[in-house]
């Protein structure tokens, strides 16, 4: 029965059909009409798969949409504009803008800014964007952190990509601690660092209030009370289709739905489909969600299988989140099923597993091109995430593993992998 589902899902030709159309809302920022249009077609597309309608799951949340953002050389040639988007929450700037001197900080590691305190004081410090998925990478709210403890007063990351525009991810800003942030070009990051410190006006315009969006949750009952939680993240980024970062995860999962609904009365497990949004921010509606369930509700979760950007490259690594029984399991099964899986243990919270696994609950999140700089992966949260950096044979390949794994955890006579 569960190679029958592997095939299944491998053969799904609603797979790209549903991949496109979730593409074809837009890059569903959270808040915007392109999340609801998304959220709508998403519980649509559950029921069809199920014959089951998922429940919305409220949400409360401090809402945060753009206005405007400019950047502008003072002091440069002919003042020069240049493209820039704000990074998520960041703060407004009031009048006419922040006005600094930028000073390029390099990568942005905690030691590049300790060796350049006393300059980044009072400036706008720039450090570049990194891969997103790799062993060593620094993820940018860590550099806006250190930015902020060295006196930094603005904040500029740069594309690590020529030619691409800028890049754009969540601030790090809370209401209580923040500096104006933008994602910038490799191009303009270049005109500011080329000749010294550059004198640049800042202009950050946004709305922040009080909003509801909602998590889309449906269960498949099993036989018994245990749960595996399948889940993958709905919001993504305004600059284009959020076509990796998540529209791949989203298809994986209806389709594993699909071919698993009509055969739970077989398996020893319920499959929980969880569609979380406001993950870009800082994982806030998979928080609300573990967060509120009650201890019984958690320990009943024996698994949970996070798909996030899941193709872009035909290799998939499993983050195992310290849980060495689930890296052992999950090598164990990928093979029996004939597939290669790669492993990175250390805990990472890049993905709504990660509170998961905080409460102790095994928790994996599968990501394509982990480690592999060249894949297209490393579009990810630029204007380039783009259904056509997406292969068929590798969403579906991707796809297949994740039914066979899933299937496996919920046919498993005991499944103990903490």
């Amino acid at each position: 029965m569960i190679k029958e589902i592997a095939g299944q899902v491998l053969g799904d030709d609603a797979l790209m059909r549903n991949f496109g159309a979730i593409c074809d809302t837009g890059g569903r920022f959270a808040g915007s009409d392109s999340e609801g249009a998304a959220q709508a077609l998403l519980s649509e597309l559950l029921e069809t798969a199920t014959g089951t309608a998922p429940t919305p799951a409220p949400v409360d949340y401090l809402g945060w949409s753009r206005n405007n953002a400019t950047l502008e050389g003072v002091d440069g040639p002919g003042g020069s504009a240049f493209p820039c988007v704000s990074l998520v929450r960041s703060p407004v700037t009031s009048g006419d803008g922040l006005v600094a001197e930028v000073i390029d900080v390099g990568r942005g590691t905690e030691q590049d800014f300790e060796n350049l305190s006393a300059e980044v004081k009072g400036r706008i410090a720039l450090v570049r964007h990194e891969y997103m998925f790799a062993t060593e990478t620094i993820h940018r709210r860590r550099k806006y952190q250190w930015a902020m403890a060295h006196g930094a007063v603005g904040f500029l990351i740069a594309s690590h990509l020529a030619d691409v525009g800028p890049v754009t991810g969540s601030s790090g800003a809370t209401p209580e601690l923040g500096i104006p942030a933008a994602g910038i070009s490799a191009e303009t990051a270049d005109a500011l660092s080329n000749n010294g410190p550059t004198k640049v006006r800042l202009s950050i315009d946004a709305t922040e209030a009080p909003r509801q969006t909602t998590n889309l949750i449906l269960d498949l009952p099993g036989a018994g009370p245990e749960w595996v939680v399948l889940s993958a993240h709905i919001d993504g980024h305004h600059l284009a289709e959020s076509a990796m970062d998540n529209a791949t995860g989203l298809a994986g999962v209806l389709s594993v739905a699909a071919a698993m609904a009509p055969r739970m009365s077989h398996f020893q497990r319920g499959l929980r489909i969880a569609l979380f949004t406001i993950e870009e921010w800082a994982l806030a509606g998979s928080a609300d969600y573990v967060d509120g369930l009650s201890d019984g509700e958690r320990s009943a979760i024996k698994l949970n299988l996070n798909l996030d950007s899941i193709a872009g490259s035909p290799n998939l690594t499993a983050l195992t989140s310290e849980f060495t029984k689930l890296e052992a399991w999950l090598l164990d099964r990928a093979q029996a099923h004939g597939h290669s899986l790669g492993v990175h243990r250390p805990i990472m919270a890049n993905s709504d597993h990660y509170n998961f696994a905080r409460h102790g609950i095994p928790a994996t999140r599968l990501v394509a091109g982990f480690d592999e700089h060249q894949s297209d992966i490393k579009y990810v949260l630029t204007p380039e995430d783009t259904r056509d950096k997406v292969a068929v044979e590798d969403l579906k390949r991707a796809a297949a593993l994740i039914a066979a794994l899933a299937a496996e955890a919920c046919a498993a006579d005991e499944l103990e992998l903490r």
